[in-house]
């Protein structure tokens, strides 16, 4: 039950722990062939988290979902540097996020990620948000799963407000693109951050509905596209692409800065990145390629739902 007086810390870290083990149980299931294991660490600063890896199952090549939830008495600087008036607070953030990256390269990479965060400084209100969000990486596109993924953060967002999906997605499309190339890592989906409109109880609602639905969301992708057989030049492919995401999540992903200028453990913050990856120089997709396809039809930001 929700406090009148303020956010409900407690329920919100029952809510994230019981979300890493449904999203760890079902695809562990759609893997069929691993389980995940758990790493408990603790942070010197304050807090700690239990991470969960999955490595070469019949699916996965490479999962984690992580939660973690730490506190300390000031912000790290990739929180202020947009909030600065939240410099000198005391905080705590708390949060599930997780990278999945397939072997087959039919089956696309999915991040998702919910937090929380709260900075607190005695004599003033606290000041609290939410955030999170999940997005879709596919390596050869398929207009179904596309179509399907937002869809369904559609459906999710929508009994709290029908502005927020158009609102969130283009914040997806705006956070997941990478500067330097002029290029989005997927397809999108939902973004959102610094959220505490309305209320605690339709913030913390909010963030629910986005964390309940990644299941529903990639879990049938997976599965529909697990079989598929596929070449070497397929799987070169989707190590090419792979390096887009080691490149977004060092040099602009702000969850990766707030860990490491946080103290966080490096082992679960860098989790997220693929096990084999692969750089060409200067390489370009041959004209009429399903390769080409990815650059052409389904990297370039649109409306999937029209």
């Amino acid at each position: 039950m929700t406090l009148a007086s303020g956010p409900d810390k407690a329920a919100v870290k029952a809510y994230l722990l019981d979300l890493q083990d449904r999203i760890c149980q079902a695809l562990a299931a759609e893997d069929g062939g691993a389980q995940f294991i758990e790493d408990s660490w603790t942070r010197n600063e304050g807090g700690g988290g239990r991470s969960r890896v999955l490595t070469n199952g019949n699916v996965i090549e490479k999962g984690g979902v992580n939660f973690s939830h730490v506190h300390g008495t000031q912000m790290p600087a990739s929180a202020t540097a947009h909030r600065p008036e939240l410099a000198g607070r005391a905080f705590e953030a708390m949060g599930v996020s997780l990278v999945i990256h397939p072997h087959n390269p039919h089956v696309p990479t999915s991040h998702a990620n919910v937090r929380f965060f709260i900075a607190e400084k005695e004599g003033a209100a606290p000041v609290w948000w939410f955030g999170g969000g999940y997005d879709l990486t596919p390596y050869y596109g398929n207009e179904d799963d596309v179509v399907h993924w937002h869809q369904t953060a559609k459906n999710a967002c929508d009994p709290l407000g029908e502005h927020l999906y158009p609102k969130f997605k283009k914040w997806c499309d705006d956070y997941f693109f990478l500067k330097h190339r002029g290029e989005a890592r997927g397809v999108g989906g939902l973004f959102f951050d610094d959220y505490n409109a309305e209320s605690f109880d339709h913030s913390f609602a909010l963030m629910q509905a986005v964390g309940d639905s990644y299941v529903p969301a990639y879990v049938p992708i997976v599965s529909a596209r697990k079989a598929m057989s596929f070449s070497e030049r397929e799987r070169d492919f989707q190590l090419y692409r792979r390096g887009r995401y080691v490149e977004f999540n060092l040099v602009y992903d702000r969850g990766t800065l707030f860990g490491l200028q946080t103290g966080g453990r490096t082992e679960s913050i860098l989790m997220s990145l693929p096990p084999l990856v692969r750089w060409e120089y200067n390489w370009q997709p041959e004209a009429g390629s399903p390769e080409a396809e990815l650059y052409e039809k389904f990297l370039p930001h649109r409306d999937w739902l029209k």
